[in-house]
């Protein structure tokens, strides 16, 4: 994130825009990716004017052959971020059409993609060393990139000057931040109150279904230790309990949530812990000591510098900020 905040500094509009590729060669409305990110902008749009935001969208065709190289450089002319967006994988250009779509994507400061756009990516060798954003569902189709690039199943990532989304509904989170990160919290609430939203999930938190269906089916057992830590997290498993419950060594887990999840099961265990207080801290009147008490934390202490670390404030000021808000 903190990279992207730059274009809050910008005097000059900022420039986005929006690469949709259309399995109906430009006569289809667009999916809830396209939707769910256009709409937001457009808000703003209307809000700020042009002198603040300038957002464009081009639908293209899934084969690029009828484009010209110098209309797509067009595309790309001062734009500040663009963002290559495509709901369904079959709808994929040749490997060569990726290429020439991430080069132009690449000369903007900001670049990314969305949906099924971010395999497309991967699969070319665009996101090496990337942490990205992949829907649940294609983690099948990923196996050959597996290697080189970091998949990783939240709702979105923002891994220096590349954005990735995983699509459909959590477009409309995506837009959300990226408009907090360029315009404040203000115009953030402005479009939030127009679209009915309440709250604004975090890019780390993770694809529901991503867990539920796509570990169920492929990796069961590492599905079952993510239920365990959900189901104990006042009564803390240690790794060794966990792995041996689900019937594998130590090495063998870890190995799993660093591959499919990005991290070690200590960490993934602490930031399912700590998330929960968080929860906790805004949504219930129990005190600080009791929130720790019930998310695993032995000491007001430890809770406190772990959650300090992880959020970057105390639970005292997590709890202050939700008192003063109310």
């Amino acid at each position: 994130m903190q990279p992207f905040l730059s274009l809050a500094c910008s005097d000059a509009p900022i420039r986005i825009a929006l690469l949709h590729i259309d399995p109906e060669n430009g006569s289809g409305a667009g999916g809830l990716s396209l939707a769910g990110l256009v709409t937001p902008l457009r808000l703003v749009e209307q809000q700020l004017g042009a002198a603040r935001i300038i957002v464009t969208l081009h639908r293209l065709s899934n084969s690029l052959s009828n484009i010209d190289d110098s209309e797509l450089k067009k595309i790309n002319k001062n734009v500040h971020l663009v963002l290559l967006i495509a709901d369904e994988l079959k709808s994929a250009p040749s490997h060569d059409e990726i290429r020439k779509l991430a080069q132009l994507c690449q000369q903007a400061r900001f670049w990314g993609a969305v949906g099924a756009a971010v395999l497309w990516f991967a699969n070319v060798g665009k996101m090496e060393r990337i942490r990205s954003a992949l829907p649940w569902a294609l983690y099948a189709e990923a196996n050959e990139v597996a290697e080189h690039a970091i998949l990783m199943p939240n709702l979105f990532e923002l891994d220096g000057h590349c954005l990735t989304c995983c699509g459909g509904a959590a477009s409309i989170d995506f837009a959300l931040t990226l408009i907090h990160a360029m315009f404040g919290a203000d115009v953030q609430a402005h479009v939030m109150e127009a679209l009915c939203v309440e709250r604004v999930r975090n890019g780390d938190e993770r694809q529901r279904i991503a867990l539920q269906t796509r570990f169920g089916v492929l990796q069961p057992q590492l599905s079952e230790a993510v239920t365990l830590m959900e189901n104990n997290i006042e009564e803390t498993l240690s790794t060794d309990d966990i792995a041996q419950l689900v019937g594998l060594s130590r090495r063998q887990l870890e190995r799993q949530f660093k591959q499919y999840l990005g991290t070690m099961p200590s960490r993934y265990y602490l930031e399912l812990r700590l998330k929960k207080a968080r929860q906790l801290l805004l949504d219930s009147n129990s005190s600080i000591v009791q929130i720790g008490l019930m998310c695993g934390f032995s000491s007001g202490a430890h809770f406190s510098t772990a959650f300090g670390t992880q959020f970057g404030i105390t639970p005292r000021e997590e709890r202050q900020r939700k008192l003063s808000a109310g």
